[in-house]
């Protein structure tokens, strides 16, 4: 007597007990929100990184950038609202480390300008001179350079709702 195996349907040489590879991988897991401390963590290193650019780019053409304030502003906001979340501390601290961002940037527009007149270098004059070059952004400060700090500020204030969203 002999037995019939029925035919397998299908492919006849897949096992899925031994199959190598699972069918379906484990999700990743979700990125944390909703971190204020991350997610101020996060909008003050893009507010150092914003003012360094901020301020080279200025210094090199010895102008400032209405443009460029507004960058500042956007990428301390977005960073703030993609890292932490939705939360409105985030929407205000953002503001203010872009306003920060964008006097820092002036500062160091100054400086770089001062060092281009081949007197001292930049850092003699950002870091040694820091009280001086202060009190001279404070003397050149008009209208405009307040304007600067605004823009910056309200678009980081924006930047963050959108980057929350």
């Amino acid at each position: 007597m002999s037995q019939s195996v029925p035919p397998p349907s299908g492919n006849p040489f897949a096992d899925p007990a031994a199959q190598p590879y699972p069918q379906h991988p484990a999700p990743a897991p979700a990125p944390a929100r909703n971190n204020i401390v991350l997610g101020l963590l996060a909008a003050l290193g893009a507010a150092v990184v914003a003012a360094g650019a901020y301020g080279g780019i200025g210094g090199a053409i010895e102008r400032e950038i209405g443009y460029a304030a507004v960058g500042v502003g956007l990428l301390v906001g977005f960073v703030a609202g993609k890292v932490g979340g939705r939360n409105p501390v985030l929407a205000v601290g953002s503001a203010l480390f872009a306003a920060g961002a964008v006097y820092l940037g002036q500062l160091v527009a100054i400086a770089v300008v001062f060092s281009k007149l081949g007197q001292a270098s930049f850092a003699e004059v950002f870091f040694e001179n820091f009280a001086e070059l202060a009190d001279l952004w404070k003397t050149a400060a008009d209208g405009m350079t307040y304007v600067f700090l605004g823009i910056g500020a309200v678009t980081a204030f924006a930047g963050a709702k959108k980057g929350s969203a």
